[in-house]
């Protein structure tokens, strides 16, 4: 057995009786709290642009609602801005994907909505004056 293995304790065995079970330690794992998830993962959303505005699809404001569980599973509903929109099947894959990325994140699921209907009051600020709205 290499030094390496010993020194991750491969190979120990109870005192008591050698011939038992390996010795396992309980390490325990750190995950973030949903509020520490919320950060990363409205970064992650700010990645996906509209291929027809030039804006992300955050600061747009498509995305209506994020919830994220305890153990970081994250439900999300999005809309477009119009229902005929072209990549009205492509765009919550893209947005899945890109939450998807975020460590600390388990399984994400979008769901497209159409009401309330997308308006520019959804629209930060930032986009809006992106735009020239403002």
């Amino acid at each position: 057995m290499n030094r390496l293995a010993r020194f991750a304790g491969f190979g120990k065995h109870d005192e008591d009786n050698a011939n038992t079970a390996v010795l396992t330690e309980d390490v325990p794992v750190e995950q973030m709290n949903a509020e520490e998830l919320r950060d990363p993962i409205i970064e992650a959303l700010r990645t996906v642009q509209d291929p027809e505005i030039p804006i992300n699809i955050y600061d747009l404001g498509l995305i209506y609602r994020v919830d994220i569980s305890p153990v970081g599973d994250v439900s999300i509903d999005m809309t477009l801005t119009a229902p005929a929109c072209p990549v009205a099947g492509m765009m919550p894959i893209m947005v899945k994907d890109a939450v998807s990325k975020v460590e600390g994140v388990g399984q994400v699921q979008v769901e497209l909505v159409w009401d309330p209907p997308w308006s520019q009051a959804h629209m930060s600020d930032e986009a809006r004056l992106q735009l020239g709205l403002m």
